[in-house]
């Protein structure tokens, strides 16, 4: 029998920070004479009691972790963090029945950025606060997890990395702290970075805060209904930059800080996932100058298709235009590039670039032993060979992927929405990217009016998508809970 205390235990940890965080968008609504704060104190005492008891009831030396213990970690994690983190939404604006707040909760915890509230303009500065909380903590949340847990687990490939956290089970619990810290700092000063560009380049204090939590974690929830079209020009240029920086591997970025440059320019991940977004780029911005003969200046065309491209490849979601004006062409563009992803080892969400790269190695050694089929053909990655375990782990990724992102489609079709929302939804849903676009979405692009069955269908997909599929479903296996 497995023992869950030592999962329970740091779950009601987190639980506690997570009540301790609502003070923030309290005081926020208490300093602008709003209300509304007190419903931020009762979710935060609620919370704080709740994770305190489960904290104290588990209590003891937890210096390791199985390997069972450290799946139900991960996913339990990110199923109860939003039942506390919807909290905020019912009991106070837009008072939102349970099915939308832990919606909004999960769509924030997993940086997904779509929004279950037709009417975001209205809502007070606290809510839009602690939206942007959610996001900023599942961000730190899913970098720590990719680096710490994910190798261990073996899950989708993963475990090529392990040599960049740690080798044992033995010493997880230390090791993760190490690895937290580590990641923790980056992340602060990449948040600050952020906030500190977009108040030179003109927004307000709170403005500022908000889209720089959505950008730094690539969850793309905005405090507009307009969603990032209520900045245009250079501020867009900005986002596009630090939406890349949020999307390359965190551990790359604790090396510069360290005076190793040379790994990030190197790093075959980035390097390939720049050249993407530059195909991307050109592909639709040529399209849009030449079929569709678009209006304005070039310049003000190549801002606009670049920072929707950065947008739907780092898994940000946020939006300046309505790119279904852009055609068919570049819709299935940025629904590609929604597949592909970030880095490994960053906020940035879908199937990853690492992965991309050894499918790509794999169908080539493949396709050479069909030529030879008595050669032998190494396939290696970054100078390292390439174990067959993780080739295996990566093509069993794709297939559960792929066979998990159908069945999400045939779910929400067989709940009344059209084909094209249906798509669009399980993409954005198992992607973890944020826009849905077809005829039962809200002017500012909420599923506000989706049956209650599609919310729970892609709630369950933004769950999945964001644990990389595997950690989750495993637990599905009798085999796992014998050990």
């Amino acid at each position: 029998m497995t023992d869950l205390r030592p999962v329970a235990h740091p779950i009601g940890k987190i639980i506690v920070t997570l009540g301790a965080s609502m003070l923030a968008p309290m005081l926020v609504d208490w300093w602008h004479g709003d209300p509304h704060w007190v419903v931020f104190l009762q979710c935060a005492a609620l919370t704080v009691v709740a994770g305190t008891l489960v904290s104290v009831a588990t209590w003891g030396d937890y210096r390791s972790l199985s390997i069972q213990q450290a799946f139900l970690l991960t996913s339990g994690l990110w199923a109860v963090l939003p039942v506390f983190g919807a909290l905020p939404f019912m009991l106070g604006q837009p008072d939102a029945p349970f099915v939308d707040a832990y919606f909004e909760a999960m769509s924030g915890v997993t940086t997904t950025g779509t929004t279950a509230f037709p009417e975001l303009d209205d809502l007070p500065r606290g809510t839009h606060l602690w939206r942007a909380i959610l996001h900023w903590i599942g961000g730190l949340g899913i970098v720590v997890v990719a680096m710490v847990f994910l190798p261990i687990m073996k899950v989708g490939g993963m475990q090529f990395f392990r040599s960049e956290g740690f080798d044992t089970l033995g010493k997880i619990m230390p090791r993760a702290g190490e690895i937290a810290a580590e990641m923790t700092r980056i992340y602060i000063m990449l948040t600050g970075f952020c906030t500190i560009t977009y108040l030179l380049l003109g927004m307000n204090g709170f403005d500022a805060i908000v889209q720089a939590f959505g950008t730094v974690s690539t969850g793309g929830f905005s405090n507009y209904d307009a969603s990032f079209g209520a900045f245009l020009g250079p501020l867009e240029w900005a986002a596009s930059f630090f939406m890349i920086l949020a999307s390359i591997p965190f551990i790359r970025m604790v090396q510069a800080l360290h005076g190793q440059f040379t790994p990030i320019w190197q790093d075959t991940q980035i390097r390939a996932y720049l050249r993407w977004i530059s195909y991307a780029c050109v592909i639709i911005l040529i399209y849009r100058i030449v079929f569709l003969q678009h209006q304005g200046s070039l310049a003000e065309i190549a801002r606009e298709t670049v920072f929707n491209v950065i947008s739907t490849f780092s898994g940000t979601g946020f939006s300046s235009t309505n790119v279904m004006e852009w055609g068919h062409l570049p819709l299935a563009v940025l629904i590609i590039c929604g597949l592909i992803g970030g880095c490994t080892g960053s906020t940035g969400c879908s199937v990853k670039v690492f992965r991309y790269l050894v499918l790509f190695q794999a169908v080539r050694a493949q396709l050479r032993r069909m030529h030879s089929p008595h050669r032998v053909y190494a396939l290696r990655y970054e100078g390292r060979p390439l174990d067959q375990d993780v080739i295996d782990s990566v093509m069993a990724f794709f297939t559960l992927f792929m066979l998990t992102f159908g069945l999400l489609i045939v779910g929400l079709s067989l709940t009344g929405l059209h084909p094209r929302t249906a798509l669009t939804g399980a993409w954005t849903a198992i992607a973890n990217i944020g826009p849905v676009w077809g005829p039962e979405i809200t002017a500012n692009g909420s599923i506000a009016e989706f049956p209650d069955a599609a919310k729970w269908l892609m709630t369950l997909g933004m769950y999945l998508g964001r644990l990389e599929l595997v950690s989750v479903l495993v637990l599905l296996l009798p085999r796992f809970w014998r050990g």
